[in-house]
């Protein structure tokens, strides 16, 4: 049986760490400059999650779509969009990505595949599976990535878009890939408080769209799921279900200080288990990582994050007639 390191190759693996290692310090950064007064309207990082969007968009081709919830700049990071036009976009900027008019919550790089960040709980996955739909009406064999927290799955939007899912996918219709980022909370409500059926990839069986967990924590695991899955949905147009089991360090969001729904006995134990942490054990183990590269990567990362956040400083507000543009119905 192929080595893990033979099946996924450690070039690939040291480019997750690169970009996860990258997607950790500018999360970091963002809770400082939110702190700082530098970003407006509301802040949700993606600190301890990093595997899932790692593994997951790294089995997607380049014409392929996503979208994403709230906790959405690891996505677009992890795509390729330029650091500095993120940065830009939280700090609300004209050079951000969707020119200063979104903000955290609302990230979109249309030209990468990313149809964007939604701040309504659950409000994307009708738009996910209807955009699925329409990839395979067009006769491609694109697919849709469709990434949501265990809090949407309680939503009636969750409930509406997999119907519509399960019944198009009869057909070969809807390839779209759902990927529940179970990070334990929705808020400040443990999973086991919120839903009778705590394994949440079980809620798929409801309309015929088969499923399965993974370990969100490692990134190995999760693209070798993430490979097999996108390949066969790519194959019959049906959709998918993965629910990958991870865990936030930070809080809910910038504002969620005291955290007095979970002990940090438990954040503690979790992080014994941070996957950027497991995948640098591992390239240790086969000698591609040591200390001066592991510096090195770091330093760049770094160095990327201090460049998006003076580029975003010294990046000029939108002018008060960028209003009336981009638009629906305006009337200047």
């Amino acid at each position: 049986m192929e080595r893990v390191e033979e099946r996924v190759g450690l070039e690939r693996m040291l480019d997750w760490y690169r970009r996860m290692v990258l997607v950790r310090r500018f999360e970091e950064q963002t809770e400082r400059s939110f702190r700082r007064g530098k970003i407006g309207g509301y802040l949700h990082v993606y600190i301890g999650q990093e595997a899932v969007a790692t593994g997951f968009l790294d089995a997607i081709r380049e014409d392929d779509i996503f979208f994403a919830s709230y906790r959405d700049h690891a996505h677009a990071l992890l795509r390729g969009t330029d650091p500095r036009a993120v940065m830009a976009e939280l700090y609300g900027k004209v050079t951000g990505v969707a020119k200063g008019k979104g903000g955290s919550m609302h990230l979109v790089d249309v030209a990468r595949g990313f149809y964007g960040g939604y701040g309504i709980v659950g409000g994307h996955l009708p738009l996910a599976v209807g955009a699925a739909y329409a990839l395979r009406y067009q006769g491609t064999d694109r697919i849709c990535l469709c990434f949501f927290g265990d809090g949407a799955v309680n939503s009636g939007a969750f409930h509406e878009a997999a119907n519509l899912a399960g019944l198009w996918g009869k057909e070969g219709m809807c390839p779209v890939v759902f990927v529940i980022e179970n990070n334990q909370y929705g808020m400040g409500t443990s999973v086991e408080r919120a839903s009778a059926v705590p394994n949440l990839a079980r809620r798929f069986d409801a309309y015929a769209i088969p499923n399965e967990r993974c370990d969100g924590m490692d990134v190995v695991a999760v693209y070798e799921v993430a490979r097999r899955v996108v390949e066969e949905v790519r194959r019959t147009g049906r959709p998918y279900g993965v629910e990958a089991v991870t865990y936030r360090f930070s809080g809910h969001g910038a504002a969620d200080l005291f955290q007095s729904y979970r002990t940090k006995e438990e954040v503690e134990r979790w992080r014994q288990r941070d996957p950027i942490l497991l995948l640098e054990q591992q390239l240790r183990e086969w000698g591609v990582l040591d200390d001066a590269r592991k510096a090195e990567i770091h330093a760049w990362a770094e160095g990327l994050v201090e460049e998006a956040v003076a580029f975003a400083e010294q990046s000029p507000e939108p002018p008060p007639e960028e209003l009336y543009t981009d638009v629906y119905g305006a009337d200047p």
